[in-house]
């Protein structure tokens, strides 16, 4: 008897793993909320290393009185560094970092490794000390769930537990990044996991809850910015923040599209100009920066002098123009850096000129360009980032004044629905699309169904190769019942041919024409594993066709395999299952 007790109180240290994995199975969900709570630590410990480390770096490299040639050299020299780092060692930690920790979380198991959580926190460190205008709270969110991911896959958490920890990470970096620990909660629910009523929504405010304390602990409780009580001083004021709704909802579109539009440039250029591409945003910061120098870094300081009505009408518009294409070009080119901080300052700008503008024209029924400045800070972000409640609440905890709210909530619904309407899709979803990383949207998320494309997907056994020819396809095919075939080269699937379009090509002379020359692009009918089989049903009708591909949401030329009409109706229970 003694034995046995000696053996089990001493098993732990002789297997460690033996005895780890099983306490995890046993008691998983204690661990779970032990690791939210180091998780919500760390990552505030990661997010005050991250303000400090860019604000002090960036004082040494711009002291006050510097030669202006500093604001050119420093932002052409850091994006240069940066682009080559970003391309030879860390591919993964470019841009803002929201897109990536959505694509970990619904396209690689929850996956961000331990060299992109480093590479994402350096490279964007320099670049943002350097002077180019991006914020720092979106690498924030895929660094800390970088931290989470490391963790809970070397503590041998199920790939389920280590994608619950993606939102808990995020929650933790946007409560310690904004010090707003209630509006981090709803940004992870609201925008990384798209559901209010996600079932880690305990865990998620205890991680915010611990994230924001350790920053208090080390930083203080100082608002992120400093702002004058608000007050409505006439009913007539809802009309100009209905107006402010209208233009910042504008803006928000007009910021996305160009931001897509020109990234969408660079990401045709020939990828040995990567490592440069960089330096096109940075020289063009740098000269912007000669002349004006407020556009260099994110503009905090600025927001927070338009907040307390101490910066002229004029400079309000220069900045928001410039700052509009120093950020989006910044962006696009590959500098590591996030939107959300630009689309304050873009709001904040916007509110600003709106405000002095209606202040002066009727002086006593208009309150001051700082209160419209707040609210455009609210609007900005609510069409930009398409988080409408995240913006409410986030302004509420900036401001602490709840008289805001009514004004914020007109304008933001405004600008949400006016940047929705001319800009269909989010920009994290275009962001990752651009990437061939095919997020979920929130339609598809919001739809319930226990029948999905895995179910009925089989492989892939007739694949058309790229350089074979139409009448060579025609025969390969001629004992297939499909009437469309994936068609691939060697970089994986690229796109679909049906019978219809292969027959119409097979024209006399036109025999030996390749099928890659009929194809339309990346732009092809396809399905994800988890899309529900209604909307492969959907798709076939659109198409015409009775077979589709199966891609994987990471990578559009990954074929997964097929999915055919029989098979869809057999799980259904209406007919035999069919072959491809």
């Amino acid at each position: 008897m003694t034995e046995a007790v000696e053996q089990t109180q001493t098993s732990w240290w002789k297997s460690p793993r033996r005895y780890w994995n099983a306490l995890l199975q046993e008691r998983e969900e204690q661990v779970f909320l032990i690791l939210t709570l180091l998780i919500g630590a760390l990552v505030g410990l990661m997010a005050v290393a991250f303000i400090l480390l860019t604000e002090r770096v960036g004082m040494r490299l711009y002291p006050a009185g510097g030669a202006a040639w500093h604001r050119v050299l420093i932002p052409v020299t850091g994006s240069l560094i940066m682009g080559y780092l970003l391309y030879r060692y860390f591919p993964d930690a470019r841009g803002s970092g929201v897109p990536q920790t959505k694509a970990a979380l619904y396209a690689r198991e929850g996956r961000i490794t331990a060299a992109t959580m480093f590479g994402k926190f350096f490279c964007t460190s320099a670049t943002l000390a350097s002077g180019i205008p991006l914020g720092r709270e979106g690498p924030t969110v895929q660094v800390g769930a970088g931290i989470a991911s490391v963790l809970g896959r070397n503590l041998g958490l199920r790939p389920e537990k280590v994608k619950a920890l993606i939102p808990v990470a995020a929650a933790a970096a946007i409560a310690a990044a904004f010090n707003t620990p209630l509006a981090a909660v709803l940004f992870a629910l609201e925008e990384i996991v798209g559901d209010l009523h996600a079932p880690v929504l305990g865990s998620v405010v205890l991680a915010s809850a611990t994230s924001w304390g350790v920053l208090r602990l080390l930083l203080g409780n100082d608002p992120l910015f400093r702002v004058p009580q608000y007050q409505l001083v006439h009913p007539w004021e809802f009309a100009i923040y209905a107006v402010l709704g209208v233009a910042g909802g504008l803006v928000s579109a007009a910021f996305t599209k160009l931001l897509l539009g020109m990234r969408e440039r660079f990401l045709q250029f020939p990828r040995k100009t990567l490592p440069f591409q960089p330096v096109i945003g940075g020289l063009l910061v740098g000269v912007m920066g000669w002349f004006v120098p407020q556009v260099l870094g994110v503009g905090y300081e600025h927001v927070g002098a338009v907040l307390n009505g101490q910066m002229a009408l004029r400079l309000m518009v220069l900045l928001l123009v410039l700052k509009l294409f120093a950020v989006t070009t910044s962006y696009a080119s590959g500098n590591a850096g996030g939107i959300f901080g630009p689309s304050l300052f873009l709001g904040a700008m916007l509110g600003g000129a709106i405000g002095t503008v209606a202040h002066t024209l009727l002086p006593n029924h208009v309150a001051t360009p700082g209160a419209y400045a707040l609210v455009g800070m609210g609007t900005a972000f609510a069409g930009i980032v398409r988080a409408p409640m995240t913006s409410v609440v986030m302004i509420f905890e900036i401001t602490r004044d709840y008289a805001v709210i009514v004004p914020l909530m007109i304008s933001n619904l405004i600008s949400f629905f006016i940047a929705s309407r001319l800009q269909k899709q989010p920009i994290y979803e275009s962001l990752a699309r651009q990437d061939g990383i095919h997020l979920p949207s929130a339609e598809s998320r919001q739809q319930e169904s226990h029948l999905q494309v895995i179910l009925a997907m089989r492989p892939a056994t007739h694949i058309l190769a790229a350089d074979m020819t139409v009448e060579q396809a025609l025969e390969k095919i001629r004992s297939s019942d499909s009437t469309s075939w994936p068609v691939s080269d060697e970089r994986g699937l690229i796109g679909v041919l049906s019978f219809g379009k292969l027959q119409l090509a097979a024209t006399p002379g036109s025999e030996t024409k390749q099928l890659k020359e009929l194809l339309d692009g990346n732009d092809f009918p396809h399905l994800h594993v988890d899309h529900p089989l209604g909307l492969a049903l959907e798709r076939m009708g659109a198409y015409q066709v009775n077979a589709l591909p199966v891609v994987n949401r990471a990578n559009i030329h990954k074929l997964e395999g097929i999915v055919t009409l029989k098979d869809v109706l057999a799980l259904y229970g209406v007919g035999p299952r069919g072959e491809v």
